[in-house]
């Protein structure tokens, strides 16, 4: 988290955001949290969420554009956890750092079950995973933002995490990215196959219950983009547990989830399928992405250094669950391969078409 939003926060604001959403004191817990300050509350009996945010991240109306975008889907039978309003009605609470600046504060209904691979994945799974997506997607072709709401394309100045992180020395991977990011910009936009998309939809980000259904939070990086892009992000995270998951390729894997997948996105949404060529494409766009954050978020001024430093770090961890060494993992071979032009998985996507 920005160092200048921990410095500005304090017990006042927290006591004054307990406040505002009739919560009490001995009835919240604070959460890990990366981007906001996060807690678990009770009220009435039911069990919420309280993320308070900055302004600094991201402004008011923006926040308020993603909590409409959340509540249309609400309306709309999408499972996802949807925000409610504070003890005034309101679904973005403001209160002033006393230095120009406002923390943001919004409540969301805590979504039932939990992480999806302790709940376990089955094929049936998989398919309202795409089905989770597929509904989302399909409402989104007719949502129709409050213009001072709307939420950023794609490639906003705030999202264009190569500029703004990877260091210079990494000529290759700049050269790479100007690339993709050309191409990208060739393919077309229209109302069937670009729009508001969650473009984070990734395990840590809902929750499964026993019966297999999902429901969707985080909507912190919505934006406007390709509905295809949104499907590869999904595939990019997911297939790292490829081997956990029992398969002996992510290329493997690839195909017994997509199947899955994509049997459940079409019976919500008929994306054409002449998007799947895409997908290539958006996972490079995101591998990219995720380097030059983690060279954000880690110090890192030798990659094979970091690597070696991280898998010593701390004796007897468990692999699986830590997420500095999943990055590590990541990590590993990575510049190779965005060097070399190795695809983030090597896959023919025109034949699930």
């Amino acid at each position: 988290m920005d160092g200048q939003i921990i410095a500005r926060y304090n017990d006042s604001i927290s006591r004054e955001a307990m406040r505002r959403y009739g919560i009490p004191k001995d009835q919240i817990q604070p959460l890990d949290a990366f981007e906001s300050f996060i807690y678990e509350f009770e009220r009435d009996g039911a069990d919420y969420i309280l993320r308070i945010g900055h302004s600094f991240r991201k402004s008011e109306a923006l926040i308020q554009g993603e909590v409409d975008w959340i509540n249309y889907l609400a309306r709309g039978g999408v499972s996802v956890a949807r925000a409610i309003p504070s003890e005034t009605g309101k679904l973005v609470e403001t209160i002033e750092d006393g230095q120009g600046g406002q923390f943001l504060v919004t409540a969301f209904v805590k979504a039932a079950g939990q992480k999806p691979w302790l709940a376990g994945w089955t094929p049936t799974r998989f398919e309202n995973y795409g089905r989770l997506l597929g509904n989302m997607h399909a409402l989104a072709v007719d949502y129709q933002a409050i213009p001072a709401w709307r939420r950023p394309e794609w490639d906003d100045g705030t999202m264009q995490f190569i500029e703004l992180y990877l260091p210079a020395s990494e000529v290759l991977a700049h050269q790479k990215y100007r690339s993709v990011l050309k191409y990208i910009y060739s393919l077309p936009k229209d109302r069937a196959s670009y729009g508001l998309i969650h473009q984070d939809a990734h395990q840590n980000n809902f929750f499964m219950d026993e019966d297999g259904t999902l429901t969707l939070f985080d909507f912190d990086d919505c934006v406007y983009s390709w509905f295809i892009n949104d499907i590869a992000i999904v595939l990019f995270y997911i297939s790292m547990d490829a081997e956990e998951l029992g398969f002996p390729s992510a290329a493997a894997f690839t195909q017994e989830f997509m199947t899955h997948f994509l049997r459940g996105y079409r019976q919500a949404y008929p994306l054409d399928k002449k998007w799947l060529k895409e997908i290539p494409t958006f996972l490079k766009l995101r591998e990219l992405e995720l380097y030059a954050v983690v060279f954000r978020d880690f110090d890192i001024q030798n990659i094979e250094h970091w690597l070696l430093e991280s898998f010593q770090r701390i004796p007897g961890f468990d692999v699986n669950h830590s997420s500095h060494i999943w990055i590590a993992n990541f990590m590993r071979d990575r510049k190779q391969d965005i060097e070399q032009d190795v695809p983030f998985i090597d896959f023919d996507f025109e034949r699930l078409g």
